[in-house]
């Protein structure tokens, strides 16, 4: 029996997003994660502030764990606030993690996380990426392509 596609993740609310993600790597395929957080990071995350430009996922002892990722203190979170840069927890699957790990063992792959979201539901979420990182000719070879194609949609604009 085959194996169902998988529909592209439910995003309400975006939150952060790795731009410069798409730019730095290739994407060879998206995971979407659940992530531990504590009450005022969840408060901070709902008012729109959060980074994950410098971020990146690592699995450890079995487990993933988001790294780097800033989620500000909350304004009125007084004594039980968090700390800004504090590694959070990832919820996957024991096989999505056991391929994770794989992937980067075997392959040399990264875990990049390219933007935290609210899905339907009101849970935060984490779409992480296996990615492997591009040298100097592919992103050059990437702005090439994008300028042809602004050059392109130009060009057929004007000929309307």
């Amino acid at each position: 029996m085959a194996r169902p596609q998988h529909k592209t993740f439910d995003k309400q609310k975006s939150v952060a997003e790795n731009r410069k993600a798409r730019f730095n790597y290739h994407i060879e395929d998206t995971f979407e994660a659940g992530i531990a957080l504590t009450g005022t990071e969840v408060k901070s995350l709902r008012f729109g502030e959060g980074s994950i430009a410098e971020s990146y996922a690592e699995v450890k002892d079995g487990q993933c764990w988001l790294v780097n990722a800033n989620v500000p203190e909350f304004s009125h979170g007084n004594r039980f606030n968090h700390q800004p840069k504090r590694p959070r927890k990832l919820l996957l699957h024991a096989r999505e993690i056991d391929k994770l790990q794989g992937a980067v063992e075997r392959k040399g792959m990264t875990l990049v996380p390219l933007s935290i979201y609210f899905n339907s539901r009101g849970r935060a979420k984490v779409e992480l990426a296996l990615a492997k990182g591009k040298n100097a000719a592919d992103k050059r070879h990437t702005i090439k392509e994008r300028d042809w194609k602004r050059d392109q949609a130009r060009i057929l604009r004007d000929n309307r």
